[in-house]
């Protein structure tokens, strides 16, 4: 009974009166501040294609004009709010020899206070550019890389890797320089015109897995926000802390509850769907979280209860339902919250595409798609029973 009175008490009781949008609203923006962000340094010439880089890695494009803020002299700090992302990007390594010299004691000065006990920003990895087209390391890249590489872990970046097998036989010979480095990886970043045929743009997944594998674990949350190449893999992390909540709900029903407590489940629901909004990193505000949570509770107004929600699921998955007594058995609220991250996730997938492509989705197109999934939920249970 302790358990399910903190449950109550922390959610306000998620029942007849409650708003659960609101709620998963709340919890989402607090999971989004409570994440560490992700610091990355920037390495590269003037002209080698970094701005559209990160346009095309990051949401909310973080390369646009008037965004970053000076640091130094040769180091501009880029940020945007509402993306847990912070990019130190280095220029002027093309101009002089003294500019360069510059260029690399404001690196060091950064890697210091970066490496400081409590630094507020410490920085996780470095991406190195090249452009591909030079089909050469340049002895001073070679040098600094190799000194960026003792300190964190580097990702060269061929850019503009138009000559794929060119870009290929200079990835190969910089990985054999034994230069400590994560890996080399050619990308072109953004779709090219060659004459009447089109370059597709590649690479960036690999850029996007090779990195979230090498930073360390408190910054994956905030890279796999704010990044918009792999929504899959946001996909899978959302539904490997889905799996947590589906043992938490098992828990707790263990013991089977009244169906007078179904809020109780609920309370464990809002807190996986804020999970996995945070983790999706989209432009959530509260008529799209009440369209999702209204689909799935089988509600057609703005305020969608914790009881609502539980009874429509218990609807929905074969095999659940209310024992004889009038209460949800451990595997009955196990199977609905089951149901709920995969129709939920699915959800959040399309979300992501579609703002990611630039293009809203409305209210009624949310809806629609919720009950879509949830339809095929319930056909796949009825085929498993014939």
């Amino acid at each position: 009974m302790a358990f399910w009175n903190t449950k109550k008490s922390r959610l306000k009781g998620l029942g007849l009166g409650a708003d659960i949008a609101g709620e998963i609203l709340d919890r989402t923006n607090e999971e989004m501040a409570q994440m560490t962000p992700m610091n990355i340094l920037l390495v590269g010439k003037t002209g080698v294609g970094k701005s559209t880089l990160i346009n095309a890695v990051f949401r909310k494009e973080l390369a646009r004009t008037g965004i970053g803020a000076p640091v130094t002299e040769h180091i501009e700090r880029i940020t945007r709010e509402g993306v847990p992302l912070v990019l130190y990007d280095t220029k002027g390594l093309e101009l002089s020899e003294a500019s360069q010299k510059a260029v690399q004691q404001e690196i060091r000065s950064l890697l210091y206070s970066s490496d400081s006990e409590g630094a507020k920003e410490p920085l996780h990895c470095v991406w190195f550019c090249i452009q591909a087209g030079s089909h050469r390391l340049e002895e001073t890249e070679r040098i600094w890389i190799q000194s960026l590489a003792r300190r964190l872990p580097v990702l060269v970046v061929l850019t503009q890797a138009i000559d794929i097998q060119g870009a290929k036989a200079l990835a190969d010979y910089v990985k054999k320089q034994r230069l400590g480095i994560v890996d080399c990886i050619p990308v072109v970043a953004s779709a090219y015109d060659i004459g009447p045929y089109t370059l597709r743009s590649y690479g960036l997944k690999e850029l996007v897995g090779k990195t979230q594998e090498a930073i360390p674990e408190e910054a994956q949350g905030a890279f796999l926000n704010a990044q918009q190449v792999d929504i899959e893999r946001k996909a899978q992390m959302a539904m490997r802390w889905a799996r947590r909540f589906v043992t938490e709900t098992f828990l707790v029903g263990f013991v089977p509850i009244p169906f007078a407590d179904a809020p109780i489940i609920a309370a464990s629901q809002v807190a996986m769907m804020a999970k996995i909004t945070s983790i999706f990193g989209i432009s959530y505000d509260r008529a799209m979280i009440a369209s999702l949570v209204g689909a799935i509770a089988g509600v057609g107004g703005a305020v969608v209860s914790g009881r609502s929600l539980v009874a429509n699921l218990l609807k929905l998955v074969p095999g659940a339902g209310v024992l004889a007594t009038g209460a949800i058995s451990g595997t009955a609220a196990a199977g609905i919250t089951w149901t709920l991250a995969t129709v939920y996730v699915k959800a959040m997938k399309e979300v992501c595409r579609r703002e990611y492509r630039g293009e809203e989705m409305l209210p009624d197109e949310i809806r629609y798609l919720v009950e879509r999934e949830l339809k095929e939920v319930l056909d796949r249970g009825r085929s498993k029973k014939r």
